[in-house]
């Protein structure tokens, strides 16, 4: 038999178009196998030229944002985000440098930090907006368990979780995003290299150009490092504090009257019985604001005709707070201590000193009780020690079984009937220094407690229609203009509350001292407003008056415009000595 020819199968013909893949199969016959080309359709699905560059246009837009973020909300405008950063010409010029494993570690590293110093200029808005000051990266972290405790207070319990376990997520989605985009900035600038290095190289040229001469565009300069600025504004913070801890401890242990005998104390006031209380964010905003000063003053005019009546008179001034919208510990501590105590720092370093404080040193005397009535403490309160306070009632301890008006525990009402009931309304064998925190006056100002006959009182139940019949917390705290009335309300209730009380309840042997701990927030205050608060002294006993004569307050419980400004860290000295005080440095 005779073989036929072999079969040949050339090579397939392709049309024009996308790429195949061709696979060469064997056949098996008797004969040598042939091989056939087969051709597979295996077509290249790059990604869209639009989704590329859409993707790349963002992640741009994202690190120029937080490049030009500014720190505080009024500043928050557009033309803060028309500027060139340096910043990022620098970072093009090392992309083009580095290796490509280098680049990418570079980029994903400096993405994260670019995402924290955008968390850090958040927390300065708010921090600005509440505290008037910007945030501390070493000392306010444990404040945002604070703020988190008011929010709840505030906004109820969901709706804190929720907020929280959502900021949580945005920041970690803010790290990623921000690394993210660095990394894909760097290897579209790797892949074009030609290109990005004479972009890198005009930017440059634009920049330094701008910068000398002092270009600008809306009224912004063109040329901005504000990342770099930032950055130097939290390492200095940082520095700063470090320096300020061990400078701060030194002045802790130097004080006036440290060594001064118990008997050499205060001996212009034996005998009586002497109450300091802080009202709540009561600053000078509430007497000289235009929205809220006719109600506020007229609440003042008021109740300084009621003591007149009742016998007694009032001289008032100003005190520089050294803290802004909240933080109110230290407003107490820097009154009590005659240290000016601006931050949690310096808050733990005086609590845990021997430095005497205006309360401490009555009870260093030996002739008085002290007590203390603090309705927004719900937990364990070392400062006890530091205060010098033989007995502290706290929320838990007034009796009180109505509801929670916001972040306020009681109303100031009740807290005061308690703090008569218990404390001040007893028989005893020494007269009484107390100091009272009242708290109805804390944000978010709503809803605000009536006042209400003070037989009617009993458990604080009755409180329960008017808070029923208050208005939400979310529908005041977003709202500037709410927020400053109903603020304005509740310095009228605090003050009503407190002058009632002392008609009521007052003797002739009663001395009042009373003032706010701190301004309210930047949204009632306003942006440029002062620290001051005011600050009032109200006895019967003329003599008790007659020892502040040459302070030249006012008379009544509204200072005058004019009155003397003090900062708040010398009230101490001045109370201490205008009472007869003998000084006897200590230096620790």
């Amino acid at each position: 038999m005779v073989a036929g020819p072999r079969p040949h199968v050339g090579p397939a013909t392709t049309p024009p178009g996308p790429a195949r893949k061709v696979l060469r199969v064997s056949v098996s016959t008797s004969t040598p196998p042939p091989t056939e080309d087969v051709v597979l359709d295996a077509p290249e699905r790059p990604r869209p030229p639009i989704l590329r560059w859409t993707i790349t246009t963002l992640a741009a837009l994202l690190v120029l944002s937080a490049l030009l973020l500014p720190n505080t909300l009024p500043a928050l405008k557009p033309n803060r985000f028309t500027r060139i950063p340096v910043e990022a010409i620098i970072g093009a010029a090392v992309a083009l440098w580095l290796p490509r494993r280098p680049r990418t570690i570079v980029a994903a590293v400096s993405g994260v930090g670019l995402g924290v110093l955008t968390v850090l200029n958040l927390l300065d808005m708010g921090f600005r907006d509440y505290l008037g000051r910007g945030f501390n990266m070493i000392l306010d972290w444990e404040l945002l368990d604070d703020a988190q405790s008011y929010m709840k207070d505030s906004m109820g319990t969901t709706v804190t979780v929720f907020a929280t376990i959502g900021a949580v997520l945005l920041v970690l989605l803010l790290l990623s995003l921000t690394a993210l985009s660095m990394v894909r900035l760097s290897n579209v600038l790797a892949a074009n290299r030609g290109t990005a290095t004479r972009g890198t190289l005009i930017a440059a040229m634009a920049w330094i150009t701008c910068y000398a001469l002092g270009l600008q565009l809306a009224g912004m300069p063109i040329a901005s490092d504000r990342a770099a600025a930032a950055l130097k504004i939290q390492a200095t913070r940082v520095t700063d504090t470090i320096r300020d801890e061990a400078a701060f401890a030194r002045e802790a242990r130097s004080d006036t009257f440290g060594a001064t005998p118990g008997s050499q104390l205060l001996p212009d006031l034996r005998g009586k019985d002497v109450i300091f209380t802080f009202i709540e964010s009561y600053g000078r905003s509430a007497i000289e604001d235009p929205v809220m000063a006719p109600g506020v003053d007229q609440t003042l005019t008021t109740s300084t005709a009621a003591l007149k009546k009742a016998g007694y008179s009032a001289r008032s001034g100003w005190l520089t707070s050294a803290t802004y919208g909240g933080s109110s510990w230290l407003g107490h501590s820097t009154t009590m201590s005659g240290l000016w105590i601006d931050n949690q720092q310096r808050y733990r370093t005086v609590m845990a000193s021997d430095h005497l404080s205006l309360t401490k040193a009555f009870q260093k005397t030996g002739a008085w009780d002290t007590v203390g009535v603090m309705p927004g403490i719900q937990k364990g309160w070392p400062e006890q020690r530091y205060y010098g306070l033989d007995k502290v009632y706290n929320a838990f301890q007034l009796g009180y079984q109505g509801p929670k008006f916001s972040w306020s525990t009681m109303p100031d009402q009740y807290a005061l009937e308690a703090f008569q009931r218990q404390v001040h309304g007893k028989k005893r064998d020494k007269p009484l220094m107390s100091e009272i925190i009242l708290t109805s006056s804390h944000q978010p100002w709503a809803p605000i407690p009536k006042m209400v006959d003070w037989d009617d009182l009993g458990d604080g139940k009755v409180f329960n229609p008017i808070h029923q019949a208050g208005k939400n917390p979310s529908d005041i705290i977003t709202d500037p203009t709410k927020s400053r009335a109903e603020y304005g309300k509740s310095i009228q209730y605090s003050v009503t509350a407190l002058t009632q009380w002392l008609e009521r309840y007052g003797t002739d042997d009663t001395v009042l001292v009373f003032l706010g701990d701190h301004q309210p927030i930047a949204r009632v205050s306003g942006d440029h407003a002062s620290r001051d608060v005011p600050i009032s002294i109200v006895a019967k006993d003329p003599k008790v008056l007659g020892k502040i004569t040459d302070w030249n307050w006012t008379a009544g419980l509204k200072p005058a415009h004019n009155a003397p400004v003090w900062k708040m860290s010398s009230f101490r000295d001045r109370f201490l000595k205008a009472y007869g005080s003998t000084p006897h440095p200590s230096t620790g």
